[in-house]
């Protein structure tokens, strides 16, 4: 039976969703606080989509690293504290989290969720003819500069079919723009993808669009869910009032902005810049995705430009460029790759990436019959929206879901 179904949050994990809905049948209305779509933290991400590549950031080890780091003028990851209970509640669960047996755990879910996600969108592809988002199967390889993470790594390497130990020599050879760099060797994973996040917002709104099934209400802010005997009854859009029959809440980190009773969401933004640099016939910009494992850095050849990626910010709901951390990350790339592009005319973008302290996102019902949560997907927001999209429809539909939900049901109550 089609359904009347509201989101809120039109960027790619909203949008998937809406699709998959659409689909399936059922009747959407996407709300979308901006006056366009995709445009924010979907807008210039690292393009990776990284099927394989899932494990948390909460792992062991990690927070003695991150004191190191912290000491360090480079460093990937910036800590700004402040009078914020709901940052200091992100951060304390965030160290419990940090254990190995844990993050083994949640990697488990996260890589049953991408492995979903990719073969949705395959299926899209071909079943749909969705295209004309850049989008390719060029493989990662993940270097390393260290002999010590190098050595770690590849101790982790057990299924010789999809990941692929290569030493620095070997990696030259598979991406010849890697030649002359620091490298002592790489992980090499063929069946990795790219893709233009923005430009696959952009082909999703069409294609919704053109069902008939979906409307779009963009530059409409919801400031108020109005909800009575355990169940959303209404969106409040500044002095309009929407009454709904389902409604899910997509909107990133802001959704925890819009709490009910009862409903608390551990979410917070990790801010993530980026530089879109265009790449012209003279320019040597690698074909596959790069992820330089020791400094953080990924690296995207998206269509005629090439992502550059990098950092985790944890500075508040500030979304501002800070010159100083992009002018790290044009360094660092000019360093590995200085024929790549024209690095002087780089887009420059800064990203809140919502994110839970497990890094596993939050799925499903919540404690009102009638409203559903995808949130909280972090760094791979482009790589798990596909999948999450489908198990939503599917639980809407109170059909069986894809995969397994353990570990993906929400935790908020």
């Amino acid at each position: 039976m089609a359904k009347r179904i509201c989101i809120i949050g039109g960027g790619v994990i909203g949008l998937a969703t809406a699709y998959a809905l659409v689909r399936a049948g059922h009747a959407v209305t996407v709300v979308e606080a901006r006056d366009s779509l995709g445009s924010e933290t979907s807008f210039a991400n690292g393009g990776q989509l990284s099927y394989r590549y899932v494990a948390p950031l909460a792992d062991k080890g990690v927070p003695l690293q991150a004191l190191g780091w912290l000491l360090r003028g480079d460093s990937p990851l910036k800590l700004r504290p402040r009078l914020d209970p709901q940052q200091w509640r992100w951060m304390a669960a965030f160290l419990g989290a940090c254990r190995g047996s844990v993050n083994q755990r949640n990697a488990a879910h996260l890589l049953r969720l991408a492995s979903l996600s990719q073969a949705t969108l395959q299926q899209w592809r071909e079943d749909d003819r969705l295209g004309d988002f850049d989008w390719r199967r060029n493989g990662k390889l993940v270097t390393f500069r260290s002999v010590g993470t190098f050595d770690k790594a590849r101790s982790k390497v057990t299924d010789i079919v999809q990941q692929q130990v290569l030493l620095a020599a070997d990696c030259a050879r598979l991406e010849p723009a890697l030649a002359g760099g620091d490298f002592v060797g790489g992980i090499y994973t063929p069946n990795e993808e790219v893709a233009d996040c923005h430009a696959f917002c952009q082909r999703l709104a069409a294609r919704l669009e053109a069902s008939g099934l979906c409307t779009f209400l963009l530059g409409r802010k919801v400031t108020q869910i109005r909800h009575a005997d355990g169940a959303v009854q209404a969106i409040v859009l500044g002095d309009e009032v929407l009454p709904v029959e389902h409604v899910v809440l997509a909107a990133g980190h802001r959704s925890a902005q819009l709490g009910l009773p009862g409903l608390s969401l551990p979410l917070y933004p990790l801010k993530g810049y980026s530089l879109s640099v265009p790449i012209g016939a003279q320019h040597q910009a690698p074909s596959m995705s790069i992820t330089d494992y020791d400094r953080k850095i990924v690296y995207a050849r998206i269509g005629e430009q090439l992502r550059v990626a990098a950092m985790v910010d944890i500075v508040g709901f500030d979304a501002s460029l800070e010159p100083k951390r992009l002018a790290l990350i044009k360094r660092q790339a000019l360093e590995t790759f200085p024929h790549a592009g024209d690095y002087a005319n780089a887009v420059e973008w800064a990203g809140m990436r919502p994110a839970t302290p497990t890094g596993v996102p939050l799925i499903g019902a919540s404690a009102y019959r009638n409203l559903w949560l995808n949130l909280g997907h972090g760094a791979l927001g482009f790589t798990l929206a596909c999948g999450s999209g489908q198990l939503l429809a599917e639980l809407i539909d109170q059909r069986v879901p894809s995969i397994d939900m353990q570990g993906l049901t929400p935790r908020a109550a």
